[in-house]
């Protein structure tokens, strides 16, 4: 198994460890809840250093991105990033990823762990002349600070002004005396805060810097159970659970990001143009529990008479509803917000309502 940069930190601060995307993982310190309700109300710090970085440079960087994205890259200005994701070829996605515009004709593109080298290979299979690649992914590492308190914190180890920094954009600048690092008012949480990138080198002194600073304000180390249920609580999609190759954007609900405009071309866009057209047969709903339950991947979901609708792709207890909460494909006739549905847990059936996302 590969570790990241941190991982002697976390044996030492008593992580339950496990194998995660092919990386020996920190799945919770202090218990999951614990953990989740820290980055809702104060400050965590989440070692998301698995994640890939792949560099595209070069004069066609542009179109090649253009290319093998949905969402529109050219309304990007230098220090913006968005969210996008890659389609397959035949209506489904390859993966989730940001794409940050980080200086002309650069672009890094930040990927999910599970899926570097397929990512990479699909781009390299896409590739177009003028357009370099570079896959650094086990050079830089990342930490993403989350929570109303982040701000706060990370306040003290930068000149930076962290309050010019405005949601899904970044600057590169001095962080804790280290310089180049990347600081990205982004996250998987809906908390708040920001995403460090910076060298492997520099992984010890900025996790003390961040705990020092942080001390005051209570700040703790967060693992991936609570990555988990704080995006669900968002109803942010999970690559393997929510969307994967058999899903389309348009499906998933990611419309928004799938742009068809007469300036873009992209790979399936007449596939999901036809798609958008014609209507879609299933649709991603987040759902809230009415009965007591914890709805779980990969559950069905049934009318009241048993027939089958759809599957649950997430689902949890959410800490902050004290409620059972849960994503899931729905067939066309059961999306509509305010539709009871009943999940099978086993032999019994339990009623649920679809509600709008995000569930908080």
């Amino acid at each position: 198994m590969k570790i990241t940069a941190f991982n002697a930190i976390h044996k030492e601060c008593g992580a339950r460890m496990v194998p995660f995307a092919g990386y020996e993982m920190p799945v919770e310190y202090s218990g999951i809840t614990d953990e989740h309700m820290t980055v809702r109300n104060g400050v965590g710090v989440f070692d998301v250093s698995h994640m890939g970085e792949i560099w595209v440079k070069g004069p066609k960087a542009l179109d090649f991105v253009q290319k093998v994205t949905t969402n529109d890259v050219s309304a990007l200005t230098i220090g913006q990033a968005q969210y996008s994701c890659f389609p397959n070829g035949k209506g489904g996605i390859v993966d989730d990823l940001l794409v940050y515009y980080y200086e002309e004709n650069k672009y890094m593109l930040v990927v999910n762990a599970s899926n570097i080298e397929k990512d990479w290979n699909w781009l390299v299979e896409n590739q177009i002349e003028g357009a370099e690649l570079e896959n650094a992914s086990d050079n830089i590492s990342q930490l993403a600070i989350q929570g109303p308190k982040a701000t706060a914190v990370l306040q003290k180890l930068t000149d930076v002004n962290l309050d010019e920094i405005k949601y899904y954009t970044f600057t590169v600048g001095k962080f804790a005396g280290i310089d180049n690092v990347i600081i990205s008012a982004t996250g998987y949480t809906g908390a708040g805060g920001f995403e460090l990138y910076f060298y492997n080198d520099h992984a010890d002194a900025i996790w003390k810097a961040i705990f020092e600073a942080g001390q005051e304000e209570g700040i703790k180390p967060i693992g991936l159970g609570a990555r988990d249920t704080l995006r669900l609580e968002m109803g942010y999609c999970l690559y393997g659970n929510d969307i994967d190759d058999t899903t389309s954007p348009l499906e998933a609900g990611l419309g928004w990001i799938t742009k068809f405009t007469d300036e873009k071309d992209f790979i399936d866009k007449d596939f999901m143009l036809k798609l958008k057209e014609d209507g879609i047969n299933k649709r991603l709903r987040g759902f809230v529990m009415i009965d007591r339950g914890i709805p779980r991947h990969d559950y069905d979901i049934v009318t009241a008479e048993g027939e089958v609708i759809g599957k649950v792709t997430s689902g949890t207890q959410s800490p902050v509803l004290q409620k059972g909460i849960g994503m899931g494909y729905l067939k066309k006739g059961y999306t509509k917000l305010g539709t009871e549905i009943y999940i099978q847990v086993r032999k019994r059936r339990l009623k649920a309502e679809i509600v709008k996302l995000p569930f908080i």
